[in-house]
């Protein structure tokens, strides 16, 4: 089974953009939708059945405000350099990796914590 996450990213403009994983294949987008597309293109011969987790994204224990505020400026410098055809230095694309990974950490906690309440 694949498991793809999409995680909605705050950005700088109030609205969020979406990331999506799927093992170690990412994919951005506008809307949850538009992530998850690109995702599936990327993997359908990797898919026998699929888990779709979509995290809204609020402060919580997992993942805080402080965070999201961080994460939502680096990707909007991400965008930025990206749009001119170029990358951010080293140490600012090392740390956006490093908070996108937090994050995902955190919805993978999320959605543990939200199995382990549920009685089958």
């Amino acid at each position: 089974m694949t498991t793809v996450s999409i995680v909605a990213v705050p950005t700088n403009t109030g609205k969020p953009s979406f990331y999506a994983v799927a093992g170690d294949v990412y994919t951005f987008g506008r809307t949850a939708g538009e992530a998850l597309d690109a995702i599936i293109a990327q993997v359908t011969q990797q898919l026998t059945s699929t888990l779709l987790v979509i995290q809204y994204h609020q402060p919580d224990a997992y993942f805080n405000a402080t965070q999201q505020k961080h994460l939502a400026g680096l990707m909007e410098k991400w965008r930025t350099t990206r749009d001119l055809g170029q990358m951010l230095p080293p140490p600012q694309q090392s740390e956006l990796e490093t908070l996108i990974e937090a994050e995902l950490m955190a919805s993978a906690l999320r959605t543990q914590a939200m199995l382990n309440n549920v009685t089958l």
